[in-house]
């Protein structure tokens, strides 16, 4: 069930998604990262569309995108709607993108409703949800919480440009970036609507979901050594063959992650010197692990860390596991829960699925500074991170809906209390 014209919304939201996605590095498809050239174009691109929605627009020392809708009198604080506008290589066209133009299109609702609310809305698209860069992820959300990392100024990316350098070249004054920071008493809470990025919406044949938490996850790069020798004239009891040793550490990375009901990925693998004759002398890997809490997620690192040593032990080779990035599992606000609860019920579904998030969002971030909560939009076979995410018309129509809805009833419970 959707608003008269929520259809024509969604569309313009959509067709919005397919002009971001022509902002990309890649020509053969979307890859846009922090603090890049494609950073600023979809920054102004989305700031004109937040000032065609009524919102007074600024970006902050961190490159974030904001605008803000003055609610009864000017000063109140905001109730924070939002997402990202970065990617990771070779992405969809949704993911992130889709929450910051539905935050768009809510306001652009409200505006005629504004002189009623008991406090201003605020649209943020953050800059580095993704990570794809500098390899540490959330870093314009955890400025907005005051809980930036001095020692990410110096982190450099493939071409050996660090944050700082690619920050001044942005615009940016990193001196500055306690600007970003938020205070808790200036902001409400933040609401963020986001595809599922997973297969259990579709499953329970359901367009929306109530997000209760959010996984927290650690990130490690990983190095296997061993000696490269001669593929030929090396007989196996002399070879200390990094590669086989990586690849049982990779399949022990899965097993553990079943067994405990986890999730551990090896994303990437390389083995050096990487020559057709030559036994691999070391590789380089990445880990990812999550868990819906944080004890059982740290418990799976050590397993993994643990199986990974004792494997290589036997193969004569050593293992280097270095921590690059962790976040804190997030529980959801319980109030704003339940307005998100009751926005997807003003759709027609009455009791909306809940379900926990695999994948991170910047409302881990912003958890350090506010009440957090979040909707999930059902993605097709929950596929994400990959040029085939898709949604439906008809999903985003309801999604606008059930988003208003939400933040008409913190309206509403503001002013009860």
């Amino acid at each position: 069930m959707t608003s008269a014209g929520g259809e024509a919304d969604a569309r313009r939201v959509l067709d919005r998604c397919d002009e971001l996605a022509a902002v990309s590095a890649s020509p053969d498809g979307i890859e846009r990262v922090h603090l890049s050239p494609e950073h600023a174009r979809v920054n102004e691109v989305v700031a004109a569309w937040m000032a065609q929605a009524g919102l007074r627009t600024r970006t902050d020392q961190a490159g974030n995108l904001w605008g803000r809708l003055e609610g009864r009198e000017p000063g109140l604080p905001a109730l924070v709607l939002g997402s990202h506008l970065d990617t990771v290589p070779d992405a969809g066209r949704y993911d992130g993108i889709l929450g910051v133009l539905s935050a768009v299109e809510v306001v652009h609702r409200l505006r005629p409703r504004a002189a009623a609310l008991p406090f201003a809305v605020e649209v943020v698209a953050f800059s580095d949800e993704e990570g794809a860069r500098f390899a540490t992820a959330l870093m314009g959300s955890s400025a907005v919480a005051g809980t930036w990392r001095e020692e990410w100024w110096d982190r450099a990316d493939a071409a050996g440009t660090t944050v700082r350098e690619a920050a001044e070249a942005f615009g940016l004054d990193p001196a500055r970036i306690g600007e970003a920071a938020r205070r808790p008493e200036d902001l409400l809470g933040y609401l963020e609507l986001h595809i599922e990025q997973g297969p259990h919406l579709e499953a329970a044949d359901r367009a929306l979901g109530v997000v209760t938490s959010i996984a927290g996850a650690r990130r490690f790069t990983g190095r296997v050594v061993g000696e490269a020798r001669h593929a030929g004239g090396t007989p196996y009891p002399r070879r200390r063959d990094a590669l086989v040793g990586a690849c049982e550490v990779v399949l022990a990375v899965e097993r553990l992650a079943r067994e405990r009901d986890g999730i551990a990925t090896v994303g990437r693998l390389q083995a050096f010197p990487g020559g057709v004759n030559v036994v691999p002398g070391h590789v380089e890997f990445s880990l990812d692990v999550r868990d819906e809490h944080d004890a059982d997620r740290d418990a799976l690192v050590e397993a993994i860390r643990s199986s990974a040593e004792e494997d290589c032990a036997a193969r004569g080779l050593t293992l280097e596991l270095t921590e690059v990035h962790s976040a804190r599992g997030v529980y959801c606000d319980e109030a704003l829960q339940r307005s998100v609860t009751a926005g997807i019920a003003a759709t027609g579904d009455t009791a909306p699925l809940r379900l926990w998030s695999r994948a991170g969002h910047d409302a881990m971030a912003l958890a350090a500074v506010t009440p957090v909560a979040m909707i999930f939009v059902r993605c097709e076979d929950g596929v994400s991170h990959a040029p085939d995410e898709r949604v439906t018309l008809a999903d985003v129509a309801v999604g606008l809906d059930a988003f208003e809805a939400a933040v008409l009833d913190v309206a509403r419970t503001r002013s009860a209390g």
